[in-house]
């Protein structure tokens, strides 16, 4: 189960990942991600409560670097051992800012 909590000021979007972001998850991450896109400058992604990240869901953060690579930036913050692992597997991790 995931749960995406989001917080907003101007253009600087936050969202806060808890739980797993596995296949049955990524319609919903998704569907919450995409009307946030259009109006952010500063996409911070919280992954402190994230336990899994499929690679199968990767795409949903690739498709949202995409966009943020033409409007402004995106951040993954607090990324913890297990995601940080399944990105570096993947190569994503090149792709990605990941902060501290």
């Amino acid at each position: 189960m995931l749960t995406v909590n989001k917080e907003i000021e101007g253009g600087k979007v936050t969202i806060s990942l808890k739980g797993r972001l596995d296949i049955n998850a990524v319609s919903q991450a998704e569907a919450e991600l995409r009307p946030l896109l259009g109006k952010a400058t500063e996409l911070i992604i919280d992954m402190k409560d994230l336990k899994f990240l499929a690679t199968d869901a990767m795409r949903v953060l690739l498709s949202a670097q995409k966009q943020m690579n033409r409007q402004g930036r995106m951040r993954l913050i607090n990324v913890g051992e297990t995601v940080l692992d399944n990105l570096e597997t993947t190569g994503f991790v090149d792709i990605f800012y990941i902060a501290d």
